[in-house]
């Protein structure tokens, strides 16, 4: 059954002082063993017209979006993953090493905490700190 949250991310680049974070209304539910959030994007994001769902496993990790903006980030704890990144201005691919991932998440919501490093073609590995908080709005 999908109940109504409040779903916060926070992401920060370790040698960045400012972090970007979004507080938003979403829907939370489990489905075959796996947790979601799922929140619409809106203008101040710069990805309005895009849903992103938050797949969440004790193990693993998704971040993934449709719409405007289109992508499936996967954090598998010691793993590495690429990611194509589609925004209206071309494709981006991305490359993600998961350092850590802990996952504190029940039917009544949790944390997410993963630490990673990300990259672009061409670019340096950027440290990356991403929080997520679901809380169960009844």
């Amino acid at each position: 059954m999908k109940k109504k949250a409040i779903i916060s991310v926070s992401s920060k680049q370790t040698d960045e002082e400012e972090s970007i974070e979004v507080v938003t209304p979403g829907n939370f539910y489990k489905k075959n063993g796996s947790y979601y959030a799922v929140y619409k994007e809106t203008e101040l994001s710069g990805m309005e017209g895009t849903t992103t769902t938050l797949k969440i496993k004790q193990d693993k990790f998704s971040l993934i979006r449709i719409g405007s903006t289109s992508t499936r980030m996967d954090f598998d704890e010691n793993k590495k993953n690429v990611s194509m990144y589609k925004t209206p201005y071309g494709t981006i691919d991305l490359g993600i090493e998961t350092n850590s991932l802990n996952v504190n998440v029940d039917e009544q919501g949790g944390n997410v905490l993963i630490n990673y490093k990300i990259s672009t073609v061409g670019q340096a590995l950027k440290n990356t700190e991403l929080k997520i908080n679901i809380k169960i709005n009844e």
